[in-house]
């Protein structure tokens, strides 16, 4: 009898033993898979969309909970399109629901309001208000993510991909610092009339007060947004924007090892850029976040070769004494040199003798040039009686270069700045400014 007992006990010895050496090389493998969430950083001028500083603004991440902010632009798309009310409901479904936490708690067949699921989503981060509202515009939460990749397409955001609207993990839901700010700039070009949503402290739901998760929006001076988000393929993320004296910068944080120190470098990296102040390899990296902006949303995004001598007529000019290059297109009227005008104006090639329209403001000429050609290419019936020019002007310490089209009436200023889809976001430009 105890030799049965025995052989019974080693046996079990045995196994356990065995299962103990393979739970923990398992453990042992994730960890060697498992590696650090990759940093990187960038900060842009909002007007001019100017990049200030950037350290691995390029290298692939995930956007975690960022990925609300293109679920709240697809959202702002469908309100200032008047398809969709603050007033208008979403229905519940299971699926959204079900969603991981951090969320509000809403029950299959509820309905939320429109303007509370903007709340929940600005303050919460609730990934069960997130998936209502892809299922309340895409019908299904894939197919509004398809929808999300292409919009961010259209804005510019060529290395991002969405599989969720949370920002939930997912492999292949992938980001950049440089696609971050791109949609916070954009959001508050774009979708001014619904910005201020991302300054909201705390709100109301069913008797309890919900506060903001943004705790550097509270103590920043001049801060009013964005979003945050964690998770721990990407570490910690934000998207901040701040005005001072004027001036709006945006910027994104990826890959922070805590809240607080993610806030930290952000308030730092806020703080040289409102002084002028950027390290010396950083200047280098000053460069157009408009090169992938202006290209059509097929472009592979290389920078575009200049065959001006084969394709344009070219001549130079001085205004803000700063060269100027204009760029004819084939069917226009002769160029006319521009006025003088203070060159960080902004206004200072516009035709006194009609509207115009600015395409865009650029760190490099040929983002510049790129974006002009496009607009020939595919609006020369709006701009066959205008010109296209291209000129530098310095903004504190940062030479931009604005692509415009000049010479056009009102009203094909207005139908061109409705159709371009750079995501600078086009400006209409009045006679004589």
């Amino acid at each position: 009898m105890y030799g049965g007992m025995l052989r019974v006990i080693t046996r079990s010895s045995w196994l356990v033993t065995v299962v103990l050496v393979l739970f923990f090389q398992g453990e042992a493998n994730a960890k060697a898979r498992y590696t650090a969430p990759l940093q990187a950083s960038i900060i842009i001028d909002a007007d001019t969309g100017a990049v200030l500083q950037a350290s691995n603004a390029d290298a692939i991440t995930h956007p975690a909970s960022l990925t609300k902010m293109m679920t709240l632009y697809m959202l702002f798309d469908q309100l200032a399109a008047g398809r969709l009310r603050l007033d208008h409901r979403f229905e519940v479904s299971e699926h959204a629901a079900g969603q991981a936490p951090s969320k509000l708690g809403l029950s299959p067949g509820q309905s939320i309001r429109v303007e509370d699921a903007i709340l929940a989503l600005v303050t919460k981060s609730a990934n069960d208000v997130a998936a209502t509202i892809a299922e309340g515009i895409g019908g299904t939460e894939s197919q509004f993510a398809a929808l999300m990749t292409r919009r961010a397409r259209d804005l510019g955001m060529s290395r991002t991909v969405f599989r969720n609207a949370s920002g939930l993990p997912d492999p292949d839901q992938i980001t950049t610092a440089r696609d971050m700010a791109t949609l916070g700039r954009a959001l508050w070009r774009n979708h001014h009339r619904y910005y201020g949503y991302f300054s909201t402290r705390s709100f109301e739901w069913n008797g309890d007060t919900i506060n903001t998760h943004n705790r550097l929006m509270l103590r920043y001076n001049g801060a009013d947004g964005i979003k945050t988000g964690y998770i721990r393929a990407s570490g910690f993320n934000l998207v901040s924007s701040a005005e001072r004296g004027g001036r709006r910068l945006v910027g994104a944080v990826m890959g922070g090892r805590s809240s607080s120190s993610r806030d930290r470098h952000m308030e730092n990296l806020l703080d040289a850029a409102f002084g002028g102040r950027v390290s010396a390899p950083e200047e280098r990296i000053v460069e157009a976040m408009a090169e992938d902006e202006a290209k059509p949303a097929k472009s592979t995004h290389k920078p575009t070769k200049d065959t001006s001598a084969k394709d344009k007529d070219k001549e130079s000019a001085k205004a803000g004494g700063r060269q100027v290059t204009v760029l004819r297109l084939p069917v226009t009227k002769p160029t006319r040199k521009g006025n003088k005008h203070d060159e960080a104006s902004g206004v200072g090639d516009a035709d006194p003798g009609g509207w115009g329209v600015q395409l865009g403001a650029y760190a490099r000429e040929s983002a510049a040039r790129n974006a002009v050609e496009i607009a020939s290419k595919r609006h020369a019936s709006l701009i066959a009686d205008g010109r296209t020019v291209v000129s530098a002007a310095k903004t504190g310490k940062t030479v931009v270069y604005r692509a415009r089209v000049v010479g056009i009436t009102e009203g094909q200023a207005r139908t061109l700045c409705r159709k371009f889809t750079g995501a600078q976001g086009c400006q209409v430009i009045q006679p004589g400014a």
